[in-house]
């Protein structure tokens, strides 16, 4: 049972369990900006911007991923945060970063206003720019 100043985490994505576990807090982006969720939160859903998420396990341990799209949903002292990615730091690929970033710079730039195409486009930058990012911290 998680303590008082400490709530249960749950990040998943499409490949499987990332974490599990208790933590002190959550910090992530949403669309509307960032975010840092405590025990005890009012319920929440929110969707998610690529950003660094830390989890916040105790004064002197967090975890840092880099998240990518996704959903957060607060409910009954839990959270579960669904996002397309979550990776270490550590394990991410500068060279590929930038290669995706131009990738979809030139994607951006040859599609139509409001098409899917577009949508993606932007969706895949703000990924690759906020990955780079974390890499570089």
């Amino acid at each position: 049972m998680a303590g008082r100043h400490s709530f249960d985490v749950e990040v998943l994505t499409p490949e499987g369990e990332v974490f599990s576990g208790e933590v002190r807090q959550v910090s992530t982006r949403t669309a509307v900006g960032e975010i840092g969720i405590l025990a005890n939160h009012a319920p929440l859903l929110a969707a998610l911007r690529p950003a660094e998420l830390r989890l916040h396990i105790d004064d002197s341990e967090t975890r840092r991923y880099a998240q990518a799209h996704g959903w957060l949903q607060v409910f009954g002292n839990h959270a579960r945060l669904l996002v397309e990615e979550a990776i270490a730091p550590e394990e991410l690929d500068v060279a590929a970063l930038k290669e995706q970033l131009a990738d979809a710079e030139q994607r951006l730039a040859e599609s139509e206003e409001g098409s899917g195409a577009r949508g993606r486009a932007e969706k895949d930058r703000d990924r690759a720019e906020a990955f780079l990012a974390i890499a570089a911290e």
